[in-house]
């Protein structure tokens, strides 16, 4: 039990956007296999919050390394317990369920996906309001599920409405609005409405210069997405104006 609580205590205070510890969470691989299989036998404790977020910490080191089975079993660990020790429609209970429905996202079982964000979405509108920013959060991913499965039109109503509430609750320039602004560009481009995507990559763009610089990953993201419109419209100088520019030096330092 010990044992357990120190790892997952040092694992859920790590960065999930880190390489350095995404590699020691792999280098520490063989001892969460090991504290996981001992745990077994303490999950007849479910309600006691720790071993709930143990797992729900172990969860997502396991989702981050590709290992959904684990990872599934886990969060099914933690929402049980959840739901038990918090309700059904707790902050952490759905944060529980949200993370189930990303696996499946993730394994292309995208109408568990959809069931489990609908139960996510109406906890939230319930327990914390309809716009605020982990409800927005799950409208966003609701939307990304209908955009995989190619159903824009309401994909685009989902993210008209995850933009909306995330600009009157964060601000036209935070980070979670203009993710939605580019998801929303990237449904105009699936569509070959170019101009529009366009115009919402350079909103895009210019928030995240803003906001995060003009070498952050997000912001070098938005850039290649801007080159690809460019050339499948065939305008290559601009494709490669951008490929070019300062912003592709900088993914050059982030992605070698």
């Amino acid at each position: 039990m010990e044992a357990f609580e120190i790892i997952a205590s040092v694992l859920g205070s790590l960065s999930e956007q880190s390489t350095a510890d995404w590699a020691f969470e792999q280098q520490l691989m063989p001892h969460i296999n090991a504290v996981t299989q001992r745990m077994q036998s303490q999950y007849s404790a479910l309600g006691t919050t720790k071993i709930e977020d143990g797992a729900w910490t172990l969860g997502n080191v396991f989702y981050r390394h590709g290992r959904y089975k684990q990872a599934m079993e886990l969060y099914q660990r933690a929402l049980a317990g959840y739901e038990k020790a918090l309700g059904v429609d707790h902050p952490d209970t759905l944060t529980a369920v949200n993370d189930m429905a990303l696996v499946f996202y993730s394994q292309g079982q995208y109408e568990k996906a959809l069931g489990l964000y609908e139960r996510d979405l109406a906890g939230s509108e319930k327990a914390l309001g309809v716009d605020h920013p982990d409800t927005l959060t799950t409208v966003n991913n609701m939307a990304m599920v209908f955009r995989r499965q190619g159903q824009y039109e309401k994909a685009l109503g989902l993210y008209e409405r995850a933009l909306a509430g995330t600009e009157k609750a964060l601000g036209v320039d935070h980070p979670d609005t203009l993710t939605t602004v580019n998801n929303m560009a990237f449904v105009f481009r699936s569509q070959g409405q170019y101009d529009k995507a366009l115009g919402l990559y350079e909103r895009a763009l210019a928030g995240r210069e803003k906001a995060l610089g003009v070498d952050h990953p997000d912001t070098l993201t938005t850039v290649n997405n801007m080159a690809m419109v460019f050339r499948t419209q065939g305008q290559y100088e601009k494709a490669l104006g951008l490929y070019m520019s300062e912003h592709w030096l900088g993914m050059r330092r982030h992605w070698g």
